[in-house]
């Protein structure tokens, strides 16, 4: 019983853990494509949207030059 206690845990931790780092591509009115990891925050005072990229750098850009911004499965 314990060890099924422990696999559940374990997997439900996983889960959680994989949700949060969900990666997301952002398309600009460009035509550029930028994936980010983890979602991507907007600044509504600065009209800035803040991401991490894959190399893990913190970036900006101008939220009015964001097309669409949609979660990678």
């Amino acid at each position: 019983m314990k060890k099924l206690f422990a696999v559940v845990l374990l997997g439900t931790a996983a889960l959680t853990l994989t949700a949060c780092s969900s990666d997301y591509v952002m398309s600009t009115k460009s035509g550029d494509m930028i994936i980010t990891h983890g979602k991507p925050k907007i600044d509504k005072q600065t009209g800035m949207t803040s991401y991490t990229d894959q190399q893990g750098n913190e970036r900006q850009i101008n939220t009015n030059d964001v097309a669409q911004m949609i979660q990678k499965d």
